[in-house]
């Protein structure tokens, strides 16, 4: 038995076929390697945020709108995607429904700068500056003119976060260990307790998804009450999210054996979050990272979240199709890597623990050894 679980170690290692100063020198390169890539991953988004096409409004074609939407090109040129409204009501129904961040009402008097922190907290502080900034410059003309005035910009928030999570931090705070713990949770039902057959597997995924999320759900919102509206649908965008993250690490461990579980976690955990913008905005990250990002469970899993606790589920149908999609695409990998008559990593793992029950005499004969 010994001769047996040595030699697999050896083949599920591949560095044990290496003499001990040879291993010593690769993982000196390749573990520093890994350390500075997971840096850069995720400082290198955040270092990078400014408006990439990020969708706003503009209220009106009086003169004002008129100098607020030349301020906004002359700014930041490619960095805004206006959008023309005709009223203040139809801005603030753009806003509610995800159409756009935010909008800017110019007049004679003032700037009303319309936002939803429930979106992006960074946004809004950002249209918020922007705004200050455009009465500013509106003030200097005016001096410059001989009409002499000051031009305020005031904050109207349409789609506000909770009370109790003023500034947007709880959600982000959330997703990053609701990765990991997918990933985990997906690692120790393939890998640990290696549930066979397959639907023993499938059904051990969604039903510890379900129980995640509605932990998850009772902390962030019955105990930090960040995410007020809509419970059933957060509890069960919060156990979708597990699913979807945990299901692909499982479905690869089945495909490609241990490896799987290292590619997973790259996927998810190094790629998923840092491109995931739940703290800003995928039009804020640079291109096309901020794609990914909403092509990936952590992003969708944000916006989705978003639109079922703040947005009574607009904007939810793109994020919650992706989730969807890799949740039944690793449950598909699952099946396949236990009943597909290709030899893949599960099936090789039940062949082996097969032939090593139907040979006593060899166990005996380690024991022995």
């Amino acid at each position: 038995m010994i001769v047996l679980y040595m030699e697999a170690l050896t083949m599920s290692n591949p560095l044990a076929a290496h003499p001990p100063w040879r291993q010593m020198a690769i993982i000196a390169v390749l573990l520093p390697l890994m350390i500075v890539l997971a840096v850069l991953a995720f400082a290198w988004p955040q270092a990078r945020l400014a408006p990439r096409d990020l969708p706003v409004g503009i209220v009106g074609t009086s003169p004002a709108s008129q100098h607020v939407l030349q301020g906004l090109t002359r700014s930041d040129p490619g960095g805004f995607d206006v959008r023309l409204y005709g009223d203040d009501a139809s801005a603030r129904s753009a806003i509610e429904h995800r159409d756009v961040y935010g909008a800017f009402d110019a007049t004679a008097g003032g700037i009303t700068v319309l936002v939803a922190s429930a979106a992006s907290p960074t946004v809004a502080q950002l249209l918020t500056t922007v705004g200050q900034q455009l009465a500013r410059h509106a003030s200097t003309v005016a001096a410059a003119g001989g009409r002499p005035r000051a031009i305020q910009a005031r904050e109207v928030d349409v789609v506000a976060t909770s009370a109790s999570d003023p500034r947007g931090l709880v959600l982000g705070s959330a997703l990053l260990p609701l990765t990991i713990c997918g990933v985990i949770m997906a690692s120790i039902i393939a890998l640990v307790l290696q549930f066979r057959p397959a639907w023993r597997q499938v059904i051990a995924l969604i039903s510890v998804s379900a129980t995640a999320g509605l932990g998850a759900y009772l902390i962030v919102q019955g105990y930090l009450g960040a995410l007020p509206h809509e419970h059933v649908a957060t509890w069960a965008a919060l156990s979708l999210t597990v699913l979807a993250i945990g299901a692909p690490v499982a479905g690869l461990i089945a495909l490609i054996g241990p490896a799987g579980l290292g590619l997973g976690a790259l996927l998810m955990i190094f790629t998923g979050n840092p491109f995931s913008a739940v703290l800003s905005a995928p039009q804020l990250l640079p291109a096309p990272v901020g794609v990914i990002g909403q092509w990936l469970p952590p992003g969708a899993a944000g916006s989705l979240l978003r639109g079922t606790a703040y947005f009574h589920g607009n904007g939810a149908s793109g994020p919650l199709t992706v989730l969807i999609v890799w949740g039944a695409l690793g449950l598909a990998a699952i099946v396949a890597g236990h009943h597909a008559p290709i030899p893949f990593a599960a099936r090789r793992a039940m062949d082996r623990s097969a032939t090593l029950a139907a040979q006593p005499g060899i166990l005996a004969g380690s024991r022995v050894a």
